[in-house]
C-alpha cells in the first residue's frame, strides 16, 4: 500500500514539474529556474515537440494518467488485484523508454540538459521501478490467493 501511494505522489510531482515546463512553453511563465540555460535551449528546440504536440503537454497528460492508475490501485476493491499494476508497469515503461529518448535527444542532438527534464526522468525511473516491483508483489499475492 506504501508503494502504491509513493506512485501516487511520485505522478503528482511529475504533474507539477511537467506543468511547469508547458506554462513556460505556452508564455504563461516569463523564465525557467534553471540556472544553466539549458532548460530554455531544450525547451525552444524543435525536438520539443513531438508529432506536433509539446512534449511538456505529453508529460502532463501522460503524469495524469499515471496519477489515475495510481489512485485506482489504491482503492480497496483493488488492492488484491494485479490489473491496475500491470497498466502502471505497462504505462510507466512506456514512458521511461520515452523519456530515454528524449534524453538521447538532449544530449546527442541539442547539446543541452534541461534540469527539469532530468527530475522528470527520475520521477519515471524511480516509478517504472516501483510499479514492477508492485505488480510483481500483486501477481504473486493473486496466484497464492
Amino acid at each position: 500500500m506504501n508503494r502504491r501511494m509513493a506512485l501516487a505522489v511520485l505522478a503528482l510531482a511529475g504533474t507539477f514539474v511537467s506543468l511547469y515546463l508547458y506554462l513556460y512553453k505556452i508564455g504563461k511563465i516569463g523564465t525557467l529556474a534553471c540556472g544553466t540555460g539549458g532548460c530554455e535551449t531544450v525547451q525552444l528546440s524543435p525536438q520539443s515537440r513531438f508529432l506536433g504536440v509539446e512534449v511538456a503537454l505529453i508529460g502532463v497528460i501522460g503524469y495524469l494518467l499515471l496519477l489515475g492508475l495510481a489512485v485506482a490501485s489504491l482503492q480497496p476493491r483493488f488492492l488484491g488485484r494485479s490489473w491496475p499494476l500491470l497498466g502502471l508497469f505497462v504505462a510507466t515503461g512506456g514512458a521511461f523508454f520515452f523519456t530515454a529518448y528524449l534524453k538521447y535527444l538532449e544530449f546527442f542532438v541539442i547539446h543541452a540538459v534541461c534540469r527539469w527534464c532530468v527530475v522528470s526522468a527520475v520521477i519515471i525511473t524511480i516509478m517504472f521501478v516501483v510499479a514492477a516491483v508492485e505488480w510483481r508483489r500483486a501477481r504473486e499475492v493473486e496466484s497464492t490467493g
